[in-house]
């Protein structure tokens, strides 16, 4: 969400991200909404300071008097209803045009539609190189007796799995690996709820525009989250922080939930793309500063290569276009990560920066050096996502036998096995 008053000020700047993000929004409407809403509080001020002067008249009226007082009293008040409910009607169409109010992108994106457009800036590693035909990650599973796939489908439909044996105990390695690379950084674990409110969706950024997406349990009223970042961000929402607290680092963990509308024809084989995962997330809530955010950006991404890199996996960085990087991004970049038997990369990892666009819709804030309540910037990247990353690491690390070798930064987590 954007401030009114940023909008009102610079309205051509909100027009080219409405444009250059493709969303369906209309700014002229917007403004003129806003403009109606400001000259009916303006009257329902005024009707509100009419009502106090005639009380404080009225204590000092005679009996003649008090009866006119009483009669525009009750006139007055019918007035001030109608303003309410008018200021209510108005208000909430506002806030719902607010709510479709795209953040102002980084003036280095790449502008374009999707994710056609965006840009490699770097690159990691070398592709594996075999001398033997590797088999994709689903054979790989199934030869070991590491997934079920045909019986998961029994249970839960399609894009349904369930890991079984190794495959189970080298999802918590890469899982205890990453909160244990994230602590050593600062970073507070949370294990937060994935069962959530509409609100904690909305104050994300999540809703109104991913709600196709989102799971829901209309009998609760509740939705499942589709990453730990609603929840994180949710923890903090209506709160004015110590800015003593600042930055706030958080290593989210949770399972997530995602419906995949509309993806019927990519990536469905296996665990590349399914509607329940689990995913540890790097979350930073820090000083509304673009300096501070930029830095901060930085960190998140430094995480998730150094990851990559400990996995040995070959990736690619990339920079998001403007209309791959949705609605409340300042900046975006993904890794994508290399997979023998797509014989290409895929997305492992997004790294984002959202300034205060989230925060205002969460209302999050601190207080700055003056005690000035300040709405605060968000950040989020993800740390390790599972089962796709899973995928990547038996299908980039297996050997002719079938077996995978281990990275050795995993070897603790699994008692010090080298192949699996």
């Amino acid at each position: 969400m954007l401030d009114k008053r940023f909008i009102r000020e610079n309205p051509d700047a909100v027009k080219e991200a409405v444009r250059v993000k493709s969303v369906d929004l209309d700014v002229d409407k917007l403004l003129a909404l806003d403009e109606v809403n400001r000259k009916l509080q303006r009257e329902f001020d005024e009707g509100q300071g009419r009502k106090r002067a005639l009380s404080k008249e009225f204590a000092k009226s005679d009996s003649g008097r008090r009866a006119e007082l009483r009669a525009e009293s009750t006139e007055l008040d019918a007035q001030l209803k109608q303003l309410r409910d008018a200021l209510d009607d108005t208000g909430a169409k506002l806030n719902s045009l607010l709510l479709l109010t795209p953040n102002i992108p980084w003036g280095q994106a790449p502008v374009g539609a999707d994710e056609s457009a965006n840009i490699t800036i770097k690159t990691w590693g070398r592709k594996p190189e075999f001398d033997f035909e590797p088999l994709d990650h689903v054979d790989l599973a199934e030869k070991r007796g590491w997934a079920e796939f045909a019986r998961a489908r029994k249970v839960a439909g399609e894009r349904a799995y369930a890991l079984t044996g190794d495959l189970v105990l080298l999802e918590r390695a890469v899982q205890s690996y990453a909160l244990d690379l994230l602590v050593s950084k600062g970073f507070g674990l949370v294990s937060v709820p994935a069962l959530v409110k509409e609100a904690a969706l909305v104050g994300t950024g999540m809703f109104p525009k991913g709600r196709e997406e989102t799971y829901e349990l209309p009998a609760d009223n509740m939705f499942l989250a589709g990453t730990s970042e609603v929840g994180l961000v949710g923890l903090h929402s209506d709160e004015i922080l110590d800015s003593n607290r600042l930055p706030i680092l958080y290593a989210g963990i949770s399972p997530c939930f995602r419906r995949e509308i509309g993806s019927a024809s990519r990536d469905v084989r296996g665990l590349l793309r399914v509607h329940q995962f689990e995913k540890v997330e790097q979350f930073v809530i820090c000083e509304a500063d673009v300096n501070e955010s930029a830095r901060w950006h930085a960190e998140l991404l430094a995480s998730a290569e150094r990851i990559l890199q400990d996995l040995g996996l070959h990736y690619e960085v990339v920079e998001c276009s403007t209309g791959d990087m949705g609605l409340g991004k300042f900046r975006m970049n993904d890794i994508n990560t290399w997979f023998p038997s797509l014989n290409m990369m895929r997305e492992t990892h997004s790294c984002s920066t959202l300034h205060d666009w989230q925060a205002r819709r969460a209302n999050i804030r601190y207080r700055d050096a003056d005690g000035k309540p300040r709405f605060a910037h968000t950040l989020n990247n993800t740390a390790v996502a599972t089962p796709r990353l899973l995928a990547a690491l038996i299908e980039n690390h297996q050997t002719e036998d079938h077996r995978v070798r281990v990275p050795e930064v995993l070897r603790p987590y699994l008692g010090g096995r080298e192949v699996l």
